[in-house]
């Protein structure tokens, strides 16, 4: 089977789809750099698209990015320098997944639209 890490791209990811790949799993920022979710429009794309899991990986360096990914509605997040170089492993690793359940909750629970205006 193919999981294919890849740049975040909507219409490389419907190939890939096409021909077979079990999952797409494009990244979020370049591989190990702690710089988050950077595209977040081509991944929003992508998850809306796909048939297969979504699961965004690289770039990921706080919780809040973990979150940020599963507030999009991917099926999963691949971490591992963020929690690798953390400064206690174990917290982060905890961190990290309070953020990915969080934010799937987020997800599930359908976020409000945003305004232009205040409303009461």
């Amino acid at each position: 089977k193919v999981l294919p890490y890849i740049n975040a791209d909507p219409v490389l990811a419907r190939k890939l789809e096409a021909i077979g790949t079990v999952t797409v799993m494009p990244l979020g920022s370049p591989i190990g750099s702690g710089q988050g979710i950077q595209t977040v429009e081509q991944i929003r794309i992508i998850i809306e698209e796909a048939r297969v899991p979504v699961v965004v990986d690289a770039g990921i360096g706080v919780p809040s990015d973990a979150a940020l990914a599963m507030e999009l509605g991917a099926d999963a997040v691949l971490v591992n320098t963020a929690i690798a170089l953390a400064g206690d492993t174990a917290l982060m690793a905890e961190a990290i997944r309070e953020g990915v359940e969080a934010g799937r909750k987020a997800y599930l629970a359908g976020r409000i639209p945003k305004r232009a205006e205040a409303s009461p």
